[in-house]
Order: structure tokens, then C-alpha cells, then sequence
């Protein structure tokens, strides 16, 4: 099974790390994990100013930030991986990463925010689901 993994970084991702980790049945065995970060991107402006080439690294550095621990924790428990990351919205860019890797699952944390959180603030999450065509894990 090929699992999509949307990581940013925060204790969300570290309880659905722990989820895969527990649940063997997942991504055990033939399983295979492709952990995605996603950047906002930086405005066009600030781009501009600095060059597309420092906004690349700068967007490589964040990456790093979040993948290098996730990279260690899969390897610890030897799981099946790789690691990308993309600039943009999250939920479309992680729904287009699914795509791609042809996944057959989402794995994802979600904030949990209810109904109002999601009226006032959005929800990546949400978007996932309203977006994708394939089964989507949230873990909680």
C-alpha cells in the first residue's frame, strides 16, 4: 500500500506518525510512506526583491526542518519512505502529491477545530477530503 503522509510539523503529525507506527497493518510490510511538507508560498514581491533562487532555499531550509525528524523517526522504525515538499496551498498540494505517487491513502492530522473552525479559519483537512478521490485518514 502506498500511503501519502501530510506532515507540517506539529504534534498532529507526530500523533499520525505514531498511528502508522502502531497500526502495522498499514504500512507495514509492502507498505510505503511519502511524507509531503507544505510551504506557503512566499509572496511574489518578497520574491521579487531576493530572487526566486533564495526563495527556493529558504522554502528547502523550512522543509528540512520538518522532514529531517520525521526521516529519522521512519528509519528508527523501519518503514518504507520518501520525503517531498511543495510550495503552495496546502490541501490542493497535498491532494496533487496523492495523485502522483498513485496513493492509495491519506494519512493526516487535523487540529480538530469542529464546525465554527472550520466556517472561520478553513480547514486543510476539509479541503482533503472535499478534493480527493481516494480514502483519507485523520488522526486526532
Amino acid at each position: 500500500m502506498k500511503i501519502v503522509l501530510a506532515a507540517d510539523g506539529s504534534s498532529y503529525t507526530k500523533k499520525a506518525l505514531a498511528f502508522l507506527v502502531t497500526h502495522e497493518e498499514i504500512a507495514g510490510g509492502d507498505g510505503h510512506v511519502v511524507v509531503v511538507n507544505v510551504q506557503p508560498a512566499v509572496p511574489p514581491r518578497v520574491k521579487s526583491m531576493v530572487g526566486a533562487s533564495a526563495v527556493n532555499d529558504y522554502h528547502a531550509e523550512e522543509a528540512a526542518k520538518v522532514l529531517k525528524p520525521i526521516e529519522k523517526f521512519m528509519q528508527r522504525h523501519n518503514l518504507s519512505y520518501t520525503t517531498r515538499w511543495a510550495v503552495g496551498a496546502p490541501g490542493m498540494e497535498i491532494v496533487k502529491a496523492a495523485k502522483k505517487e498513485k496513493a492509495n491513502l491519506i494519512v493526516m492530522g487535523t487540529h480538530g477545530h469542529g464546525i465554527l473552525g472550520r466556517a472561520l479559519l478553513g480547514s486543510v483537512a476539509q479541503n482533503v477530503l472535499t478534493e480527493c478521490d481516494i480514502p483519507v485518514l485523520l488522526v486526532k
